[in-house]
């Protein structure tokens, strides 16, 4: 059985953190990447949308390597449920995904709330609160609202923080957290 600690890494997940971050001065990037590594040269998302009610878990990377037909798959899963529209998901998004999934060390998939979002979408849905940017990355398809049954919204946001690759939003009160690859910047509570 593994052990947790408050936030709900594993300690060999802690670990790994700690020696991917000594990369600090290399591209932002990098820093998702090298939490990555351990992963067998693989990267993989594991979601679920209760939106449309579909799921996915796919190796999206091999080798150094996206593989295009698992990119897309995982663009038309993350589409705007409301119209149907997709866009090609930005894969350093889903790298900041991925990587946080590893981190929080668990089996459960990740709860899709929102991905791509339409501007009609993102226009109708920031009329109706002050918590939706009106120029959001969800509409250049590089962002994700997400969810995990048995993790805490700040163990969630903390395992995307680490990454230090985009945007990582707390939002408590609706149980979800955004990331993106946007600069590095933390936000909500």
């Amino acid at each position: 059985m593994k052990q947790h600690d408050e936030t709900g890494m594993t300690r060999r997940g802690i670990l790994g953190v700690f020696a991917a971050l000594t990369v600090v001065a290399a591209p932002t990037y990098s820093n998702a990447f090298g939490l990555l590594r351990g992963a067998g040269d693989i990267r993989k998302l594991k979601m679920y949308s209760g939106r449309t009610g579909e799921s996915i878990e796919t190796v999206y990377w091999i080798d150094g390597e996206y593989i295009g037909e698992a990119v897309r798959e995982v663009s038309l899963f993350m589409r705007d449920w409301r119209n149907g529209e997709a866009v090609a998901m930005d894969t350093r998004t889903m790298d900041i995904v991925a990587a946080s999934h590893r981190l929080l060390d668990v089996a459960a998939p990740f709860t899709l709330l929102s991905g791509y979002r339409s501007p009609a979408t993102n226009s109708m849905l920031a009329s109706q609160s002050s918590g939706v940017a009106r120029n959001s990355l969800h509409m250049r398809g590089q962002a994700a609202d997400l969810r995990l049954d048995g993790r805490s919204v700040n163990q969630i946001a903390r395992a995307a923080a680490s990454c230090q690759a985009g945007g990582v939003g707390r939002y408590s009160g609706s149980n979800f957290v955004h990331m993106d690859c946007g600069a590095v910047r933390s936000w909500g509570s």
